[in-house]
């Protein structure tokens, strides 16, 4: 399927192949997979374990190069780590050594620009880590870790946000404070977020559209337009129409072609299900 390229468009993946070279031969991690996020989007890709999504998102950021196809933001196409892109990965991947405020100015030491330490100051209160600049990782939690990882995305205020499982080693009830939270700040900003999780309610709950990809290699099996009321409440979660919405979902993911198969064209879904 070739995804529809729209106007207002700010994110734009077109055909994306990827090969990894390996010992044992070629491995084909990305197949002809094409999408694209409105300005302002929250979109989720969910696919089985292995399927290319984060391989995916992280050609999206430049930090792979793809074998086929583009990767294209504001209409230009990405050939390196783009500055309007803040990442957060599945770990918070901070220094032991530093402490959190340390850890969040990092990068600006390393390209060598000028933090803006009030907007930063602003990221930490809304966090709810106000005060905590001077603690160090092995002092915080690990949904405390994972907070400290948004800060460092925004800090330089991103137009696009992409987040690789953030939540993922995280339980159940800290999961659903981090979901809300960042929620909470996707309707303040109007950041462009692409959000990889293996978590079909964790996708339903915080995105305007899924894309489902196949098994390895990850091609484009359905897209599901998502349109619950904002903003969400967690009991949204425990209504029949999320509840049969996971269960499609899961169902286009166990049944998807496997490697080298072929298949019918992807389609849209198309939400009907408000849920004031």
């Amino acid at each position: 399927m070739s995804e529809s390229v729209g106007a207002g468009d700010k994110l734009v993946v077109e055909n994306a192949t990827k090969y990894y070279d390996t010992k044992s031969g070629p491995l084909h991690a990305i197949d002809n997979f094409s999408m694209s996020v409105a300005e302002g989007g929250f979109t989720c890709v969910v696919g089985p374990s292995g399927c290319g999504k984060t391989t995916l998102l992280w050609c999206m950021a430049g930090l792979h190069d793809l074998t086929g196809g583009t990767v294209k933001i504001d209409g230009e196409t990405v050939t390196g780590p783009h500055p309007q892109v803040g990442m957060i990965f599945q770990e918070a991947n901070l220094l032991p050594w530093r402490t959190l405020t340390k850890n969040i100015l990092l990068p600006f030491e390393i390209k060598r620009q000028k933090p803006d330490l009030d907007h930063i100051d602003r990221l930490l209160d809304r966090v709810g880590l106000s005060g905590f600049g001077n603690k160090f990782p092995r002092e915080l939690s690990g949904g405390m870790q994972q907070r400290v990882a948004i800060v460092r995305a925004l800090s330089f205020n991103p137009s696009v946000l992409l987040m690789d499982e953030p939540f993922g080693a995280l339980d159940a009830f800290t999961r659903d404070e981090m979901n809300l939270l960042v929620e909470e700040i996707w309707l303040e900003t109007h950041k462009t977020i692409v959000f990889i999780t293996h978590n079909i309610t964790e996708a339903v709950f915080l995105s305007d559209r899924i894309f489902v990809m196949s098994a390895r290699p990850g091609r484009l099996v359905k897209i599901f337009d998502i349109s619950f009321a904002r903003p969400r409440s967690l009991d949204l979660l425990a209504t029949k129409e999320v509840f049969d919405l996971v269960n499609e979902i899961k169902a286009e993911i166990e049944h998807a072609p496997s490697q080298g198969a072929g298949g019918p064209q992807p389609t849209t879904v198309k939400g009907d299900r408000a849920h004031g």
